[in-house]
């Protein structure tokens, strides 16, 4: 049995669009995207629910040792086909979310990866970052426009809407970045492997609300972030961000898109003999 680890928290008072799924072998990770409010969304469902119903099929197939890319190309076309005849699924107005999923089966850690939340695996061989930042190679001077005003204003809020209308163009298609949506041949993106468990000291698997102390705050490095996770728990981990996010509150020294992002951190420590 894989003993998890793990939390979740919004970042404001909408819903949070993170989910965090464990099984008796398996864990899943999802970050929904989220929508600026004056951009048209095609669902009626909306993010929190199209990853709640993507996290329990996706945990479903894991733990029925099926295997990950192709279980992961069934579940986008089956939650796909559970609102297709309700809402607009034509376009890039549509729910989407990053996936990382991590499976104990027999020795092998099997893994899989789907644009830029990020699994941690720390072992023998050192410390892996596995995440995939296509995403941070579209639109790029649209981005360090939106980071450019203050964060919160409503100068941001127009810069973001253009981003995020620019990234819609090329999301999932060649050239861009890809996300689980309603395209199943995203799945063929994903990062997977298999590594033996007896190689793996621990590992995480975070959303890139969990990943600010390091990518965006600099306070850590990837192994401290794994020791605090280790000694203190996931949800000190979002404690301690949401400490440095509500010192910045306009992004002042940190420029970011949001004040407080949502945040999932999920970890497993292995004992080795």
């Amino acid at each position: 049995m894989m003993q998890i680890s793990a939390a979740s928290a919004p970042g404001s008072e909408r819903a949070n669009e993170d989910g965090v799924f464990v099984g008796l072998n398996s864990v899943v990770v999802l970050d929904g995207l989220s929508a600026p409010k004056d951009l048209p969304m095609g669902c009626e469902h909306g993010t929190p629910w199209f990853v709640r119903e993507m996290g329990v099929r996706l945990l479903a197939a894991a733990e029925a040792g099926q295997p990950l890319s192709p279980s992961l190309a069934d579940t986008i076309r089956d939650v796909a086909g559970l609102h297709s005849g309700t809402c607009s699924l034509e376009g890039g107005a549509v729910p989407a979310t990053t996936v990382t999923v991590l499976r104990e089966r027999d020795d092998q850690l099997d893994y899989l990866v789907l644009s830029d939340s990020v699994l941690l695996l720390d072992g023998s061989a050192g410390l892996e970052v596995l995440t995939d930042k296509r995403v941070d190679d579209v639109a790029g001077s649209l981005a360090a426009d939106a980071l450019a005003v203050p964060g919160g204003s409503s100068e941001q809020a127009a810069r973001i809407s253009a981003l995020v209308t620019a990234q819609r163009q090329v999301r999932n298609r060649p050239g861009g970045y890809w996300v689980a949506s309603t395209d199943p041949t995203a799945a063929e993106q994903a990062i997977t492997g298999s590594v033996p468990r007896s190689a793996v000291r621990r590992a995480a698997l975070l959303t890139d609300g969990a990943t600010r102390l390091v990518d965006t705050f600099g306070e850590l490095s990837w192994t401290e972030l794994l020791d605090l996770l280790q000694e203190q728990g996931p949800a000190t981990l979002i404690e301690r961000t949401r400490q440095l996010e509500e010192s910045d509150p306009v992004g002042a020294r940190w420029p970011r898109f949001k004040r407080s992002d949502d945040a999932t951190a999920a970890c497993r420590t292995f004992i080795t003999q």
